[in-house]
């Protein structure tokens, strides 16, 4: 993993029950906590950028949406 970042986080008791029983359910150990995390919160990141990205759209037409989709392929295509 190379250099890390000690985080502390608080966590509903429920929450951290959840998450070690499915760990260990799936034969993990306890420095699995810690990857589950940073893969959780990447994708957390992801799903917040995409919909940032898709609200800058909302006002579009699905045609023109799709005019624009066809513009940014053929642009690429070109490159």
């Amino acid at each position: 993993m190379g250099e890390v970042t000690r985080w502390t986080v608080n966590v509903a008791p429920e929450t951290d029950i959840e998450v070690r029983t499915y760990l260990a359910q799936r034969g993990m150990k306890k420095g699995d906590l810690s990857r589950f995390i940073e893969d959780a919160v990447k994708w957390r990141l992801l799903d917040l950028t995409l919909l940032e990205a898709r609200s800058g759209f909302e006002d579009l037409s699905p045609d023109e949406m799709d005019s624009l989709i066809d513009e940014a392929l053929a642009d690429t295509r070109k490159h």
